[in-house]
């Protein structure tokens, strides 16, 4: 059996990182993310590539790949720490393909998948949605509750700008009443969005853990790069473990979306879960390894760092995602809340 990408994923893979990193060196990063803005110019020429409506079918103007292709780009828009609204993209666009009636799907997606529309999902309680990526100019708003969801334009919700420790995407909350209701199934919806996240994370992990396996080579004290110190080459190590694990599990979860499709959620809220706490701890274990200039503002891994905890909590905790694998398993003796 073979557990490769394809020439076509491979390229893919290939394409975003050489892009990815070219566009969004460390110093233009910073200035994205003080300034608290986007790159237009980078979305625009993401836009012309397809990028955003990949997995959206061709009849709904998009390229007809699968989740296996979302999350490998996910993983390098993570790993780049990119500035652009393209999660938020992706998850109405799952949203509409996995729960939208024929005239939602017709209306919306054609728009998200070429950027021209601007789009999000925020998971609701009582009407409110209290972490919602990029709500603030949004065109359309998925809202996904116990019940269901339902499709809530702009000019029909409240949509408050809200400041997080995460300088490199714009959060909102939004509270709305009414709307369109999807029709179908929204733990569908769901279970893409946590694998497409999921794979960002991974890819924030692999980067902190390289920044950190360079710094510890270079890094010199009694005359002997620290890396040589067991007890920063151990936390090095679980680094790996974790970001590989984290990996493992994601493109698990986007092959059961198309391969396997009764395993989707157990997989995807595992995803979700172990990429949740491995990002956070490889974060934060970087800095560790860093040491005193790990700490400063000059350093660049905190914005990887707060990307990682806020990334962490959006669509469900790792606590939340454990909860819904229980139950999904039969283990669990309440409902899960995520």
């Amino acid at each position: 059996m073979n557990f490769d990408f394809s020439d076509d994923q491979q390229a893919i893979k290939r394409t975003a990182k050489d892009l990815l990193g070219a566009r969004f060196t460390p110093d233009r990063l910073r200035e994205l993310a003080e300034s608290g803005t986007y790159d237009d110019v980078v979305w625009k020429e993401l836009c012309e590539l397809g990028w955003p409506g990949i997995f959206v079918a061709d009849e709904r103007g998009g390229q007809g790949l699968g989740i296996v292709e979302l999350v490998i780009l996910m993983e390098e828009l993570g790993y780049a720490l990119a500035p652009l609204p393209f999660l938020s993209g992706a998850a109405a666009g799952l949203a509409l393909q996995a729960a939208g009636s024929d005239e939602q799907q017709d209306r919306w997606l054609a728009g998200i998948a070429s950027g021209e529309v601007r789009a999000t999902v925020g998971l609701a309680s009582n009407g409110e949605a209290r972490l919602v990526p990029d709500a603030e100019g949004a065109e359309v708003i998925v809202l996904l509750d116990r019940e269901g969801g339902r499709l809530v334009e702009a000019a029909e919700a409240q949509v408050d700008p809200l400041a997080t420790i995460d300088a490199t995407r714009r959060f909102a909350r939004v509270r709305a009443d009414g709307g369109d209701p999807l029709p179908g199934d929204t733990s569908a919806a769901l279970d893409g969005i946590v694998t497409a996240l999921a794979a960002e994370l991974t890819g924030i992990s692999q980067r902190a853990m390289e920044m950190a396996v360079e710094y510890a080579r270079d890094r010199k004290q009694f005359g002997r790069a620290i890396g040589s110190y067991q007890a920063v080459a151990h936390r090095c190590a679980q680094m790996l473990l974790e970001t590989e694990g984290a990996r493992s599990a994601s493109y698990y979860a986007a092959w059961t979306a198309d391969a396997e499709p009764e395993s989707f959620p157990a997989a995807a809220s595992m995803a979700k879960a172990y990429a949740s706490d491995a990002a956070w701890r490889v974060t934060a274990s970087s800095l560790q390894v860093h040491g005193g200039i790990g700490f400063t503002w000059e350093h660049d891994l905190h914005f990887f760092l707060k990307r990682a905890k806020a990334g962490g909590l959006l669509y469900g905790s790792a606590g939340q995602h454990r909860e819904r694998v229980a139950e999904l398993t039969g283990f669990a003796t309440e409902p899960a809340h995520a």
